[in-house]
């Protein structure tokens, strides 16, 4: 790989930039604000008040367990607010290639060189990412699943990302209390998600054929695994939009069959049941 420009930003006086204030824009802000990495979370205008009182919740606490001091959440709509002068920008918009080829490209024209660009998807990869943009050696995954209950973080590159981002992100996020995985080839969906998203399908067959139903099935995925929660619970906690989104690609991707897909879309989706999010979920 050709040696890159990319040098390690301050982040001690510049802030890190969330792009997307929904279920995980918000948990990834209330993290990095609770160890103490200031936060702008860049959302469309009356969208980011559910973001903020989420954050203005959780932060103490978790700070407690970190014995770290609360920076502070800043919020904008304006996207070069956000991101022209932040060490890291993170991206945790839905998971529709189109729209993040379409913001990568914006957030590369005008973020610092040495910006890290972290796209948090769980099945795209960001080397899909990077139709349009120029500066892709700080382009890279840097995903996230469901904090602060969860807390691994896994990192991948582009293709192109400077091999030093790695270890300069894994230690600054393992300071935010995350647990840091690299993810060492290009893969569709990273390291635990490849596996997840299996156990998701086949909960889905099973429901969508008519075997048995959400309650049944996390409760025998709880005392098999001992598990906290089902993989319903899961993925109604997520969003059963975010679920079909993610599982759309990997269909597409892997020529997978689309039963578990087509059936989430007509019963749940399209109905405006998305779990936790709004309405009903496969926990009803």
């Amino acid at each position: 790989m050709p040696s890159s420009p990319w040098t390690k930003p301050d982040t001690n006086t510049r802030p890190i930039a969330v792009i997307g204030g929904g279920v995980m824009g918000r948990r990834i802000s209330m993290m990095w604000i609770s160890a103490g990495f200031t936060v702008i979370l860049c959302e469309k205008s009356g969208e980011s008040d559910n973001a903020v009182g989420y954050v203005q919740e959780h932060k103490a606490e978790q700070a407690a367990k970190q014995g770290t001091e609360p920076a502070e959440l800043k919020t904008t709509t304006n996207l070069q607010e956000a991101v022209s002068n932040a060490w890291m920008v993170i991206e945790a918009i839905p998971e529709k290639l189109q729209l993040k080829i379409d913001l990568l490209a914006k957030i590369d024209e005008i973020a610092p060189p040495d910006c890290v660009i972290a796209s948090n998807s769980s099945s795209l990869r960001s080397g899909q990412m990077i139709v349009k943009t120029e500066k892709n050696y700080r382009i890279c995954n840097g995903h996230y699943y469901m904090p602060p209950e969860q807390t691994y973080y896994e990192v991948m590159s582009c293709g192109y990302t400077d091999p030093n981002i790695f270890p300069f992100l894994m230690e600054k996020a393992a300071q935010a209390g995350f647990k840091p995985v690299h993810a060492k080839v290009d893969s569709t969906g990273l390291v635990f998600n490849r596996i997840w998203a299996a156990i998701k399908r086949e909960v889905l067959l099973v429901m969508a054929e008519g075997v048995s139903d959400g309650q049944t099935i996390d409760e025998m995925f709880r005392s098999w695994f001992k598990a906290e929660k089902g993989p319903c619970l899961m993925m109604d906690t997520v969003g059963l939009d975010t679920v079909y989104n993610i599982e759309a690609v990997y269909t597409q991707q892997r020529g997978l069959d689309t039963t578990a897909m087509n059936w989430l879309k007509e019963n749940y989706v399209d109905k405006g049941n998305l779990g936790a999010k709004h309405g009903k979920g496969l926990l009803g």
